[in-house]
This record gives structure tokens, C-alpha cells and sequence, in this order.
């Protein structure tokens, strides 16, 4: 055993050193370019709008009413958008009105005006306004918001985010059912193929998880929940990296992280026994002006436990997509491909933390929406 323990070591300090020096080497090569990164503008350039980064990273980072994959010819005549077309559903004073989102011309500011069901629809910001009876066009003020239009009484959009939860839940159905299907053709029960991937996954989730945060007795009827979300988070934040889908990122969305939070505390509300309820009414073991201190501040621990679970997992998945489309518009904003090596290379470097990234907020989630649940369930101690 002390010899193997020598070895993982030596092994990890091998890596160690290894990594320090991969990352000397991209910090000179990244001091080596920033000499060459300013470039005087070239002639005809003047009258162009100038590229905004902070525009281009939230239009990629929020939900979208369609997926765009790429564009072609850009800036030019015959600029083409490739994109996969979803329906818009709006309720108005008018009634239910569906269209395509192709009808909004694909811009950042999606000034193209539709009309249906005798209203003009217009997308701005990524979100469907109703133009004023009699208007032609928005009109907007100084900060940019239409003053001549206003919201729908309801959006149910099939939008990009909706879309990818569909494609991840049809993408775990498949797993799943895949992996159950190679148990029932096995002997004796023994994973073969996907089962052989999931299966360590499952029992990970079991025995690191559920049973330590909440019980040997009591795990189970939690485990469903628990399973479901871990895989669920882990598979979304996945998707979230892959390119072609432009940012399609489930978990990058405060009302996706919200609604987990609301159901980890409707579990944990309805799962609280005596002994839970007593630690945050009245707390026992201490003199009675400190249970009345101790009080609110329970009260107010239930609803920021969930409300940390929503913005830990929106913050941190957020902030890497954020990192990485401002990396790469680094190229952009200094106008010459001599930094290209440098934002290339940092973003890769940022994209390998971000998958360890994706399995790491999923653990987290799951874990403390365990501990809760144990916290809920725990029996007096004599």
C-alpha cells in the first residue's frame, strides 16, 4: 500500500508540474501577442457600426425564439441565416395568434414587423411586443425600449431553451430505456453497453449521495428525484457547450435553475417531520428569549437554501459561456487575427474547465437538495 500511495504521488506531482507548465506557456505566448493586437483602422472602415461584445454575449447567452446554427456571407448582399424555425405562441386581447419565427427578419434587434390576426408582432431584444393600434414602427426611447408597443398577456413560445429540454429529455428517455432494455437480455443482470456507463453513475448518486445526506432508511423513496435532476442538470449544462447549438444552454436560464429550486423546497416542506419544524419554530436545548431570536432566521434559512440552489447554478453556467463568447470577441474588438491564437487557446482552456464544470453544478445541486431532504427527515436525538 505505501509504495502504491508513493506512485499516485509521484503521479500527481508529475501532473502537477505538468499543468504549471502548460499554463506558463499560454500566459507568455498570450504576453507575446498583446504588442501586435492594436492595428490602426483601415480605410472604408470609418463609417462601419462598431462591434459591440457586450451586445453579441447576451444575445448568445439568453433564450431566443429560434435556433440559429450559422451565417453565411456575412455583412454582404446576400447574407444568409441558417436557422431552425420555431413557432411563436402568444394570448393577446385579441385572442391566441401563432406564427413561425422565421416571419421576424434575424437580426439583434429584430425590427421586422408581422402581421397577424390584425396586430403587428415585433421582436426586440429577443422578446415579442404588440405594437400599438396604429403604429407603423417601434419607436424607442433612450435606452433602447419600445415606447410604442407592449407585451403580450402571455408568451408560450416554443422557444430555443424549451426546444433543447424537449431534445434532453427525449436524449435521457433513450439512455435509460436503452440501459434497461440490456439488463433484461443479460445474464444475471450484469450491465453491457450504455447500462455499463450509467450504472456507476446510479450508484454514485446512491451511495454518495443519498444515503450519507439523508439515511439508510430513508434514501429511497428520494432517490427518483435525485436521479432525475442529476442527470437532467448534467445532460443540459453538455449541451450547453456544443457549438452548433449557439448557446442553447437550459441551465444558463434563471427560470429553468428556479424552477429545481421550487421543487427541492416543496420536497423538503412537505418531507419535514416533528423534530424539523420544532428546530425552526421554536429551537430546542435554549433559553426562550433565543428561540424567539432564532425564529425569523429559520424562517428566513427556508427560503434562502432554495434560493441559493437557483442562483448557484445560473451564476456558474453562465459565467462560462460569458467567459468564453468574451474571449473569443477579443478578436473582434482589436480587428486583427494576431490575437486570434491567444482568445483561441484561453477558451479552450476555459471550455475543459466548463465540462468538468457541467458534472460538478449537477453533484452540487443534487447534494444539497440530499442534505435538505435529510435535514427534513432527521429523527430527534436523546
Amino acid at each position: 500500500m505505501q509504495r502504491i500511495s508513493n506512485k499516485v504521488f509521484k503521479a500527481e506531482k508529475m501532473t502537477s508540474k505538468t499543468l504549471k507548465r502548460k499554463f506558463l506557456t499560454a500566459l507568455i505566448l498570450a504576453v507575446s501577442f498583446i504588442g501586435f493586437a492594436k492595428e490602426p483602422a483601415k480605410e472604408g472602415e470609418e463609417g462601419k457600426e462598431k462591434f459591440d461584445p457586450k451586445e453579441m454575449i447576451l444575445h448568445h447567452v439568453k433564450d431566443a425564439y429560434g435556433m440559429h446554427i450559422a451565417t453565411f456571407n456575412a455583412d454582404k448582399e446576400n447574407e444568409l441565416h441558417l436557422t431552425i424555425p420555431l413557432p411563436v405562441i402568444v394570448y393577446t386581447d385579441k385572442g391566441l395568434t401563432t406564427f413561425s419565427s422565421s416571419a421576424f427578419h434575424h437580426d439583434y434587434h429584430g425590427h421586422e414587423i408581422v402581421e397577424r390576426n390584425g396586430q403587428r408582432f415585433v421582436n426586440v431584444h429577443e422578446k415579442v411586443y404588440v405594437l400599438d393600434p396604429g403604429a407603423l414602427e417601434v419607436a424607442y426611447d433612450e435606452e433602447g425600449h419600445p415606447i410604442n408597443a407592449h407585451r403580450p398577456k402571455f408568451d408560450i413560445s416554443i422557444t430555443r431553451n424549451v426546444l433543447m429540454m424537449w431534445v434532453s429529455i427525449s436524449v435521457l428517455f433513450l439512455i435509460f430505456l436503452t440501459a434497461a432494455r440490456r439488463y433484461n437480455k443479460s445474464d444475471n443482470y450484469v450491465p453491457s453497453g450504455v447500462a455499463s456507463f450509467v450504472e456507476p453513475l446510479i450508484v454514485f448518486v446512491r451511495d454518495e449521495i443519498a444515503r450519507p445526506m439523508i439515511g439508510e432508511h430513508k434514501y429511497k423513496r428520494y432517490m427518483p428525484y435525485l436521479l432525475t435532476i442529476f442527470f437532467f442538470i448534467w445532460i443540459n449544462n453538455i449541451f450547453g457547450l456544443i457549438p452548433i447549438l449557439n448557446g442553447a444552454n437550459l441551465s444558463g436560464n434563471i427560470a429553468f435553475t428556479f424552477t429545481l429550486a421550487v421543487l427541492t423546497f416543496i420536497i423538503t416542506t412537505v418531507s419535514g417531520n416533528k423534530n424539523y419544524w420544532k428546530h425552526i419554530f421554536w429551537m430546542p436545548g435554549v433559553p426562550v428569549p433565543m428561540k424567539i431570536f432564532l425564529m425569523p432566521i429559520e424562517i428566513i434559512g427556508m427560503f434562502v437554501k432554495p434560493i441559493s440552489l437557483m442562483i448557484r447554478l445560473f451564476a456558474n453556467i453562465t459565467a462560462g459561456h460569458v467567459i468564453i463568447l468574451a474571449l473569443m470577441s477579443l478578436i473582434f474588438v482589436f480587428k486583427t487575427v494576431a490575437i486570434a491564437p491567444v482568445s483561441v487557446a484561453f477558451s479552450l482552456f476555459i471550455t475543459v474547465i466548463e465540462v468538468i464544470v457541467t458534472a460538478i453544478q449537477a453533484y452540487i445541486f443534487t447534494i444539497l437538495s440530499a442534505l435538505y431532504f435529510g435535514m427534513a427527515t432527521e429523527e430527534e436525538h436523546h
